[in-house]
């Protein structure tokens, strides 16, 4: 069904690849030298989003330094917001500021405009064009509820209060705020696809928020229903759900949104997802970032426990993204220990 000269491919196929596939979350970034000159000419970091040149060359920079088996387009969830007409900056040291959906009038308002997010797909295309024949290509989208946090809070790093109180005060408002990122993610991932990525990711980083009922409604129900969308459009494309801090509702997201694969966050005891995880569908994870940031023996030690328990069908990463205080070195070592081993 998919492209099997491509080990990240295979394993997300069913097919044993001739070597154990490696790419990590934020693998470009603020951690690579070449990354901080080319931020040195942009503006701000949405202006390098949205310069097709520029998220060409800053998807293409670990590529070329790491030989890693994936890329991932350089972009950002909130494009998704911004797009549907919200205001949208990042602050240095402050992260993400977003215009607020506070109510019925301004959630009424939300219109995706696909000609705002034109330049990622520009980029896309050319990324298509320079990647290496046996590197596959991940496009993704933020998950309907963790991007409904941000537009219900303005920004990140809060805990999300504001967002927690219409789970359960609001909660005819957030069904149509998910519903509209349900609709306006089916457009964007498509159009993604359309113009060249290979596997689509969905980042649900602040799923862990949730529990019972309400990570039911809010978590798995609509990211079923954009599984189910995208699959009914584009069959052929594997999708990797990444439902973060999830605990004990990892299996249940696995088995009910109809995702191909799940990415699994550092707290996942390797073990335990072999037995009643990777029997049911392809995992990917889940290295501490903070021992990329240390490196050496310790890293060693718990990367070869993740791949001996879950090797060699197994995409390896990190149970989130790599930190900019990480040093390079460590992560072609890294890259270097995965690639030789041997199950």
């Amino acid at each position: 069904m998919y492209k099997t000269e491509k080990p990240f491919l295979n394993v997300l196929a069913g097919k044993k690849p001739d070597h154990m596939p490696i790419w990590l979350m934020r693998q470009a970034g603020r951690y690579l030298p070449e990354y901080r000159d080319l931020r040195s000419k942009a503006k701000n970091f949405l202006n390098l989003c949205l310069t097709p040149e520029w998220a060409c060359e800053i998807t293409l920079q670990p590529i070329k330094r790491f030989e890693f088996d994936a890329a991932i387009l350089f972009a950002d969830i909130l494009l998704v917001p911004m797009a549907l007409g919200l205001d949208l900056s990042f602050q240095e040291g402050e992260g993400p500021v977003l215009e607020q959906v506070s109510d019925e009038i301004k959630l009424s308002k939300l219109k995706f405009d696909n000609e705002k997010v034109l330049p990622v797909y520009d980029a896309i295309s050319r990324i298509k064009l320079k990647l290496p024949p046996q590197t596959a290509f991940i496009g993704f989208c933020g998950a309907p509820w963790t991007v409904a946090c941000y537009m219900i809070e303005g920004r990140g790093k809060t805990g999300f209060p504001k967002a927690k109180a219409w789970v359960k005060e609001q909660s005819k408002l957030l069904q149509k705020l998910i519903e509209t990122l349900i609709d306006a993610s089916e457009i964007y991932l498509g159009q993604q696809i359309d113009a060249g990525v290979e596997v689509i990711q969905i980042f649900d980083s602040w799923s862990g928020l949730l529990v019972g009922e309400d990570f039911q409604r809010w978590v798995i129900e609509p990211t079923r229903e954009l599984v189910r969308r995208m699959k009914t459009k584009y069959p052929h494309i594997p999708i990797i759900g990444f439902p973060r801090e999830a605990g004990r509702h990892y299996k249940d997201y696995l088995t009910q949104t109809g995702v191909d694969a799940m990415s699994l966050d550092p707290s996942v005891d390797v073990q335990r997802a072999k037995v009643e995880l990777q029997t049911l569908k392809p995992l990917q994870g889940n290295l501490d970032p903070e021992l990329l940031v240390k490196g050496g023996h310790d890293m060693f030690i718990a990367a070869e426990k993740i791949m001996t328990t879950l090797g060699p069908n197994h995409i390896f990463n990190l149970g989130h993204g790599v930190v900019p205080q990480t040093p390079p070195e460590n992560v072609a070592d890294l890259v270097k220990f995965v690639h030789a081993f041997q199950s």
